[in-house]
């Protein structure tokens, strides 16, 4: 029952910290974030680490919801207007983020394993707050339309990026250990599986939404949906985030009735996210601040540059628009779940450099969940595609 009083006190602090931040012109995300971490284990403990994960349930269901949204958003209309652009800049900027983390933290005389696995986690851009920042002050524009895309498919390259550094770890730290061929494949087979999987469920989706005409019954089949994915998902051993967007793409693809499910969708999944950013704000553990040295410097301040970069020249090279090349790469910063997800798996690869890895993605986790929202806002503003103040 304790859980109760725990989702109480934190869809009660997001509302409160929600409105408390807009005094200073501060997205809502970063107020639920702030107000998570003082209610938490860090400071008033308000929310217990217990508590925290006795509801993280919730966190996969938003971010189920999250993914839903943005696969919606691909429409095969939309890539034959825009073509390849937003592919490519996918792929510039999260290979450029890796080749400039490794390489930088290879110079300053790090270990080169632990600075491949290390850069590699470097990839991973967590979408949750760059949507709630869109869907807050309702941003539109090719800024927000090709971020949408980018954002969606940093997942998958980071997720190869990562299956390819760890082969190259355990041949530095084993020589002969492991098979360049499956490290690479693994990941090529899960993106590929949860993509299948989600189209599948997509395709499933679009039959009874033509059935249910009220807003109630698609309510609930929304819902449904979304949670069997996540179920099939965990049960698969895949990316639930890729499931849900594949459903998402698909649903939209073949439905008519897409926009309307979607504008359901965004006034049924409020509270949850709500939820989710307090309690990613409670699950911030600030001790791990003082214990990330130079290597946590490094990590933070080149990602930052590889991810601003690498956007800025897979623009240049579709010739994308001038604001899209300013200002996309601001909006990639936020990073949480999947680059948190990696360092577990990291433990395996370089074991003995595993708690260094871990401390400095969740103090880059902590800066970066604070500090990019307001980027997000910042370079979406830039762009001129927030026209005013909520």
């Amino acid at each position: 029952m304790e859980a109760f009083y725990y989702l109480a006190i934190i869809l009660l602090c997001g509302l409160f910290f929600g409105r408390l931040v807009r005094f200073v012109k501060l997205p809502n995300v970063t107020g639920y974030l702030i107000g998570g971490l003082l209610i938490g284990p860090s400071f008033l403990n308000l929310v217990t680490k217990e508590g925290v994960e006795s509801l993280s349930f919730l966190s996969s269901i938003a971010l189920g919801f999250i993914a839903f949204s943005i696969g919606s958003e691909f429409k095969a209309s939309y890539f034959k207007r825009v073509g390849i652009t937003p592919i490519v800049i996918a792929l510039l900027e999260a290979v450029i983020a890796v080749v400039l983390v490794t390489f930088t933290l290879i110079l300053f005389g790090f270990d080169p394993a632990f600075s491949i696995v290390l850069g590699a986690i470097a990839a991973a851009t967590a979408p949750a707050a760059t949507i709630m920042v869109i869907k807050q002050y309702k941003a539109k524009g090719p800024v927000t339309e090709t971020l949408l895309s980018v954002v969606a498919l940093d997942d998958a390259v980071a997720l190869i990026c990562f299956g390819i550094a760890v082969a190259v770890a355990q041949m530095i730290s084993n020589p002969g250990s492991t098979n360049m061929l499956m490290a690479i494949t693994n990941p090529l087979l899960e993106i590929v599986e949860s993509l299948g999987i989600g189209a599948l469920l997509g395709v499933a989706f679009a039959f009874p939404i033509h059935y249910f005409h009220d807003e109630d019954a698609r309510q609930t089949l929304i819902y449904a949906f979304v949670l069997l994915a996540l179920f099939i998902a965990h049960k698969c051993e895949i990316s639930d985030l890729l499931t849900c967007m594949a459903m998402g793409a698909m649903f939209a693809n073949l439905s008519n009735k897409s926009e309307r499910v979607m504008k359901i969708t965004d006034r049924i999944t409020p509270p949850i996210f709500v939820a989710f950013f307090v309690l990613s704000g409670a699950d911030l553990n600030i001790s791990v601040l003082p214990t990330i040295g130079i290597v946590g410097i490094i990590y933070i301040v080149v990602r930052m540059i590889g991810k601003i970069s690498g956007a800025w020249i897979g623009a240049k090279i579709c010739k994308a628009d001038k604001n899209i090349r300013k200002y996309l790469g601001f909006a990639l910063v936020p990073q949480a779940g999947v680059a948190i997800g990696l360092t577990v798996v990291a433990k395996t690869v370089v074991p003995q450099f595993a708690e260094s890895i871990r401390a400095v993605v969740l103090c880059a986790t902590l800066i970066y969940e604070l500090v990019g929202p307001s980027l997000s806002k910042w370079a979406l503003k830039k762009s001129g595609e927030i026209k005013a103040e909520l």
